[in-house]
């Protein structure tokens, strides 16, 4: 019950900590990614920047956290999805890192534009452009489309364990279908991200994982569920 609950804690700490990373880093990131001018723009607010990389960093962790402490407790129930839950979850913060190293690399172009090292500006516009599509290429398929997958697979354990309230992993599965599609879609061009559709769309997932994580901050798992797996799993035992 100690470590259960010592877990169920830590998992809603890194999801308000991915959460508020995310919002932060993606606002530090504003002179760079969404300045008409962010050649110039970029190399004056370069410690901003750096800020928002850093904030990024810290939701990588986040996320990479929430799949290794939540591993062991899922596995209990479902061991292939919950591996396949670390799995995904890793591939959104490797997505989410290729995301951070395009954007520090504009930076590092916008400081050699600033300084006067590179004044061919035809192919500066051709780099600039080609590395903001990386970023947001990256903002689509880590945060939306890995996401979409993750939250499936662990709300789907949620749902059959009885680990949280069947209210939860609802919303959690019915807000990564949603967030799915919302990628999908962004990809085909038919929304865009940065849209009134595409904030509807993700919105159930970002309320899974605030509800979620207070939940478990507060009420922790439900450990009658940790005894029912036990006595199946020592049930089993003997009949081996």
């Amino acid at each position: 019950m100690y470590t259960s609950n010592t877990a169920s804690k830590m998992v809603g700490f890194f999801f308000i900590l991915a959460a508020v990373s995310a919002i932060v880093g993606l606002l530090l990131y504003d002179p760079i990614l969404n300045s008409p001018s962010y050649f110039v723009d970029g190399s004056a607010h370069g410690n901003q920047v750096v800020w928002g990389a850093i904030m990024e960093l810290v939701l990588v962790c986040s996320a990479i956290g929430t799949s290794i402490t939540m591993f062991p407790l899922l596995r209990k129930y479902n061991e292939s999805l919950a591996l396949g839950h670390v799995c995904f979850r890793f591939l959104e913060a490797v997505i989410i890192l290729i995301g951070i190293i395009s954007v520090l690399s504009l930076l590092s172009l916008s400081r050699a534009y600033t300084s006067g090292i590179v004044t061919d500006t035809i192919s500066l516009e051709a780099t600039g452009v080609l590395l903001k599509a990386i970023h947001e290429w990256t903002f689509m398929l880590g945060p939306n489309f890995m996401l979409g997958i993750n939250t499936m697979l662990y709300s789907y354990i949620f749902y059959k364990s009885g680990l949280v309230p069947k209210f939860i992993p609802i919303l959690g599965m019915t807000g990564a279908s949603l967030v799915f599609i919302a990628a999908l879609l962004e990809m085909f061009g038919v929304i865009s991200q940065i849209s009134v559709w595409g904030v509807m769309l993700a919105l159930p997932v970002a309320a899974n994982e605030m509800i979620l994580a207070v939940w478990l901050i507060i009420k922790g798992f439900n450990t009658t569920a940790f005894r029912v797996n036990n006595n199946k799993q020592i049930s089993a035992g003997k009949m081996i």
